[in-house]
């Protein structure tokens, strides 16, 4: 349960500010009397009436607003910033991106400014240090499956238990295409929304990111690329983020798709269905990447130890005291077992998805800033054989 008392609720009126360079309107952080927290939000769909928003004015402490600064990518203007000393209080980056923040040295200690790190699963609370520091914190997280169409699956004579492996899918997908449906969308986007889908390709062949030209990589290119060149993907693949590739996916007769838990509720509301994406051998499910955004507090030239105390204290509400508001109002699974059973109770069309959130695979943990190149690397190769280079 959240609880919100009507003073920090009144003191908690946000200000929308949507800016062209972070710089231009940043933190008033030296004024030592300002009480406004501002918040570089990666969620620019979202305005102050939606659930999001409403969760983010609730955490306000109280005497202070909320200002979210709307961004829809935040580690560039972050980084401007910063080396302008003009940096918001609190901000959301993605998480694979936290060990290069760290490295530039953008983002301070959590727990020495007041953050509480306690209670988290601790695959999770892990992704979010850099050499045994806490820098970044969850407040939810997703991962990837494979949705269905029901009644075309049915129409083409396939049944999605049958789908263990790779070849069985590739027949599951030829005989949907061969009924006169189309086959599966993905995201193969030169971006780290690319990396993310291909990764449970990648590992579903044994692939480690330690080892990142093995032959479990070409397998995994070879397996998405294949599905380009015979049609059964969009052409548009290599171009689609996520969101887009769900769009062809919802608008078109297509069978399956590969993306995340945070489309779960609209897939429930279609009647659509998910499994866990296979591995090539079938011998268990293929491992997913978790993913989502960790909150974090930006460094200061000039400190002001009043604010860092409030914005921590913004923080501990949205992954302590309200995280099962802040979870269920984006549809991100809790980082915590004892909120996400609750979740679940509440948001039962994530069900389906508890088992991979908890097996789900830090993309950072062990590589750190090594994971940059790497992921780079691994796009640009994805991109050459989705387009036959």
């Amino acid at each position: 349960m959240t609880f919100h008392s009507t003073r920090k609720i009144l003191a908690a009126i946000s200000t929308l500010a949507v800016c062209g360079s972070l710089a231009a309107c940043g933190s008033s952080n030296a004024a030592s009397n300002d009480k406004n927290l501002v918040f570089l939000d990666g969620y620019p769909q979202y305005d102050e009436n939606s659930d999001w928003g409403k969760t983010v004015q609730k955490c306000a402490p109280e005497g202070y607003t909320v200002e979210r600064q709307l961004q829809d990518e935040t580690m560039n203007p972050l980084t401007t910033a910063v080396k302008e000393d003009n940096a918001p209080d609190i901000a959301m980056i993605d998480n694979p991106t936290l060990p290069s923040a760290v490295d530039a040295g953008m983002v301070v200690d959590l727990e020495a400014a007041g953050v509480k790190a306690d209670g988290f699963d601790q695959d999770i609370i892990d992704t979010g240090k850099v050499d045994g520091v806490q820098y970044g914190i969850s407040y939810g997280i997703n991962t990837l499956g494979l949705y269905y169409k029901p009644d075309i699956l049915q129409k083409a004579g396939v049944d999605p238990a049958s789908i263990t492996d790779w070849d069985s899918l590739n027949a599951a997908i030829e005989k949907v295409v061969n009924a006169g449906y189309k086959g599966i969308t993905f995201s193969g986007i030169a971006t780290e929304e690319g990396v993310f889908q291909y990764l449970p390709w990648f590992w579903g062949a044994g692939g480690d990111l330690a080892d990142a030209d093995s032959q479990a990589a070409q397998d995994a290119r070879d397996l998405l690329a294949g599905w380009v060149s015979k049609g059964w993907a969009p052409k548009s693949s290599t171009t689609n983020n996520q969101s887009a590739a769900w769009d062809v996916f919802m608008g078109e007769d297509y069978a399956f798709a590969e993306n995340g838990s945070w489309q779960a509720k609209s897939a429930t509301e279609k009647g659509y269905e998910v499994i866990a994406i296979p591995s090539k051998d079938g011998k268990k499910s293929a491992p997913v990447p978790f993913g989502g955004e960790f909150l974090v507090l930006p460094y200061h030239k000039t400190a002001n130890d009043a604010k860092q105390k409030a914005a921590a204290e913004f923080v501990n509400c949205m992954t302590g005291s309200n995280l099962l508001e802040v979870a269920e109002s984006i549809s991100y699974l809790a980082p915590k077992q004892d909120v996400l059973k609750q979740q679940l109770e509440d948001q039962a069309y994530l069900q389906d998805w508890a088992e991979s959130a908890n097996s789900a695979q830090g993309r950072t943990t062990d590589l750190g800033l090594k994971y940059e190149s790497i992921s780079s690397g691994l796009s640009q190769k994805l991109q050459d054989a989705l387009n036959q280079k």
